[in-house]
């Protein structure tokens, strides 16, 4: 029978507690919501794209070219080109096309600058086609680099073979060769050798950095010089890890970057946001390159992309500062978008900092993290970032803002209870735990056991089995590597992984400069170990990720809420043997964030009934599980009568379980006399907002692709119209069921295996679902 579009009437069956909860609830609805003065991804996103449109149009105004200075031909055009393609305009745009021809065209760039510029934008464009102008590149810039005297191993603004240097200069130049040596052009070692000496010399005992030594130490060139010594010290090799003797040495002395950390602290004390758009975009480079979310207390991204948001103009989009030249709307414009475009590079991992302030043990690879995600972005093609992040600072919402959150330790790990519970929570919200002992250290691996007994007593640290999905999610792992990693199984996926082998030592030494030079077996287990670092980020990420911006929608129910007594909805789930609280958040989840976008008075606590209890009370039953059950005849008439009566039970099928599916629709038929439940028509009204939820015509849904052993793990995301089955009682729906997953997106822990919709619509179709069960 098929479901028909059902009116509004209330069945006198329902207790009196739903007309007082409808009532109260429709007289909320005229309240305005409150708004967030905060910067969002979508405003930052818009203010990418009005800034993208301006220079294509000036382009197109200014007869197809770029307005070069004429003292720096070149600078302007690799400026602009280099900003619109890391804001995210393809390389194949014909805008970007004539502007590569025009740059490839140049033969006087005799400016460090424009040189250093154009490298870059060559490099982000098409460095295959162009790899033999990039080689020029860097010869030439190489041999501008200064080679003697107290100004060795900068580079001043021509390859005039000058004795004095500018460090404004060396730092593009330094970047350009940086960029280089990404698309797989060498450059002499002794080269970032002599940059290194000279970034070093250079800093003050503050920690900073001046443009010249008789001036005081500014943000820009601070931020210049950190960003230098990240970059040289990185191509010399300079590593914790080392090969020694033909063998791995995971855990000997760390090399000393006390410089590069008294500048970081020193950026931190003295930080701010100001119209200088140049620094600006050194202070992107900066964060981007060591992984720094907060510099001091300050969120410096969400800060400065807040600033630009508001100072952008209003009618054609450009920008102007206040730095030099940063009137030319051409140059400060690309320099605004040059840093909001580290919005495009979505963080894939953070490293949590643990242990007391001036403790290194939770980062004994202190470049390891750096290396993976520079190894998964060349699986992914695209820009990707991670983050350092401090337990001891961190809320639940920075937690949050990570897919996964690696940590490492070389003592043991000690957490107080409030950094406990949000470890717990972070995994709840659908948050990915990734975890190693550092050079084996047994403090820490007793430590890290107690801690995840305490926090998931139901779900203890298990070896993963060789067909676990990490073993094969992106690249095949080798055999003898298989087996070596544990888990801790939260709902619908492994959401703990825990090594007691030194991971991030073998991610530190894959390093491109140096890989090929290690011993063959050495090679081996660095690029296995490595890409078993990635499987695992493409497991708990599924390639998924969130804009940098965006704040997390946290569905964990408040502590500090007090659950109402009168007019209040509740939302018992139903027992049975078939995994009847295997999603336990889900349902609080759906209801908090309807009491949230809907101001709905609802209980959140767990409540589990059986179907022989009192279910008269209560208008709807939510039913979810993902192994094969049975109800008793005494269960199937209890429920029979409940459905008489006017209550719905609403039904979820957990990672879209076979199992469960089966024995739902066997059992919903057993109770309707062999009646089956059928499909409920895309145009019903319960995808509709004629109940007060949402327009809900087409939805989007995870469907996990078929592989054979040798492919990756992937899951295919594609826009569909939504899929529920009913029954109907009369002209009432008295079952609705999804036999697609809705519980694990409700917990936030999605998984490539599971056919399911994906979070926003779950929730989605989750509220139009009790919406429409109350009021139909």
């Amino acid at each position: 029978m098929q479901p028909t579009k059902c009116t509004r009437s209330h069945s006198t069956a329902w207790p009196l507690i739903v007309a007082t909860f409808l009532a109260a609830w429709i007289s909320l609805q005229a309240i305005p919501r409150s708004v967030s003065a905060q910067i969002t991804a979508e405003q930052a996103n818009q203010a990418i794209e009005r800034g993208v449109r301006y220079l294509k149009n000036q382009y197109k105004i200014n007869n197809n070219r770029w307005p070069e200075y004429t003292a720096v031909p070149g600078g302007i055009s690799g400026l602009c080109t280099l900003a619109l393609l890391q804001s995210g305009l393809p390389a194949s745009d014909p805008i970007i096309q004539q502007s590569l021809e025009q740059l490839r065209s140049m033969d006087n760039l005799r400016m460090v600058y424009a040189r250093s510029l154009v490298t870059m934008v060559l490099c982000a464009a098409d460095p295959k086609r162009d790899r033999l102008q990039i080689q020029e590149h860097v010869r030439w810039l190489q041999q501008a680099q200064v080679e003697q005297g107290p100004h060795k191993g900068g580079w001043s603004y021509t390859n005039g073979k000058t004795q004095t240097s500018d460090p404004s200069n060396s730092q593009f130049a330094l970047m350009a060769l940086h960029e280089a040596e990404e698309v797989g052009i060498a450059v002499d070692k002794a080269t970032f050798q002599s940059a290194l000496d000279y970034w070093l010399k250079r800093q003050d005992r503050e920690g900073g950095w001046r443009y010249q030594p008789e001036l005081a130490a500014t943000l820009s060139m601070t931020c210049a010089g950190i960003s230098s010594l990240v970059i040289a010290s990185g191509k010399l090799g300079n590593s914790d890890a080392q090969i020694v003797n033909n063998q791995v040495e995971c855990c000997g002395n760390q090399l000393d970057e006390d410089a590069l950390q008294r500048g970081i602290d020193y950026l931190g004390r003295k930080l701010r946001i100001t119209s200088n758009l140049y620094y600006l975009y050194a202070l992107e480079r900066v964060g981007r390159l060591t992984g720094r979310r907060f510099l001091g207390r300050n969120d410096w991204y969400r800060m400065g992309s807040e600033m630009l948001v508001k100072q952008q103009d209003p009618l054609d989009g450009h920008w102007k500062g206040s730095g030099v030249r940063e009137d030319n709307k051409f140059v400060a414009t690309s320099l605004a978008l040059l840093f909001l475009s580290k919005g495009r590079r979505p963080v894939v991992v953070a490293q949590m900092k643990h242990g007391a302030s001036d403790s290194t043990s939770w980062n004994h690879h202190r470049h390891s993290v750096h290396h993976l995600t520079q190894h998964i972005e060349s699986l992914w093609k695209r820009d990707l970032s991670w983050q350092t992040i401090s337990i001891q600072s961190a809320t639940l919402t920075d937690l949050m803002e990570t897919p996964v959150l690696f940590i490492s330790g070389s003592e043991s790990l000690d957490l107080d209870k409030e950094q406990r519970e949000n470890l717990r929570d972070y995994v709840n919200q659908g948050g990915f735990i990734l975890a190693e002992a550092a050079c084996n250290n047994k403090a820490f691996d007793s430590s890290f056991r107690a801690l995840m007994k305490e926090l998931f007593p139901e779900s203890p640290l298990r070896v993963l089995p060789p067909d676990h999905a990490i073993w094969f999610a992106q690249e095949k792992i080798a055999p003898r590597f298989v087996g070596t990693l544990e888990g801790v199984n939260a709902c619908c996926r492994t959401s703990v992984v825990y090594s007691r082998i030194d991971l991030s030592c073998y991610w530190e030494l894959n390093q491109r400069r140096q890989l090929d030079n290690y011993p063959a077996p050495i090679r081996e287990e660095v690029e296995q170990r490595t890409r078993l670092g990635g499987n695992i980020i493409a497991y708990a990420t599924n390639r998924e990720l969130k804009d940098k911006l965006d704040r997390p929608e946290l569905t964990l129910r408040d502590k500090s809420y007090e659950q109402p007594t009168r007019g209040t909805l509740v939302l018992p789930k139903l027992s049975h043997p078939g995994g009847s609280d295997d999603a336990p958040h889900a349902l609080a989840n759906l209801l908090t964030l309807m009491r949230v976008q809907f101001d709905m008075r609802v209980g959140t606590q767990r409540r589990l009934l059986a179907a022989t209890d009192e279910l008269y009370k209560y208008p709807i039953l939510f039913i979810h599980g993902r192994r094969a059950f049975r109800f008793t005849a005494q269960e199937r008439k209890a429920l029979a009568q409940y459905l008489q009566r006017g209550g719905t039970i609403f039904g979820d099928s957990i990672c879209a379980s076979p199992e469960f599916t089966q024995s739902f629709r066997r059992e919903m038929q057993a109770i309707f006399n062999k009646q089956s439940l059928v499909r409920i028509p895309p145009d019903h009204p319960l995808f509709s907002t004629d109940f007060g939820g949402y327009a809900l015509q087409t939805v989007t849904l995870r469907d996990p692709q078929i592989r054979s052993d040798d492919d990756p793990l992937n899951a295919k995301l594609k826009r569909t119209s939504p899929y529920l089955e009913g029954l109907t009682l009369g002209e009432r729906l008295a079952v609705i069921f999804s036999p697609y997953d809705l519980s694990c997106a409700l917990e936030n822990q999605t998984s490539p295996e599971c056919k399911g919709y994906i979070k926003v619509d779950a929730a989605k179709l989750g509220a139009n679902v009790i919406l429409f069960a109350l009021q139909q």
